[in-house]
């Protein structure tokens, strides 16, 4: 884990069940998201916040801003 990752991660990494060893795996993981509605959108938002290393959306409308 490089030092700014540490620093942005370290709430996270003090916590007894995520550790730095955790916070490598949310880093790893590779999530699928179906559906950017109502829920995929904070899910989006709250995995990346949490160290998701990699996203891939799948939604039948394009991606927008608005949307």
């Amino acid at each position: 884990m490089l030092s700014d990752q540490i620093e942005r991660y370290s709430r996270q990494i003090k916590l007894p069940q995520v550790g730095e060893t955790g916070q490598q795996q949310l880093l790893d993981a590779r999530v699928l998201i179906i559906g950017m509605g109502g829920l995929g959108s904070p899910v989006a938002m709250y995995l990346v916040a949490a160290g998701v290393g990699h996203l891939v959306i799948s939604d039948y409308d394009r991606v927008d801003e608005s949307n």
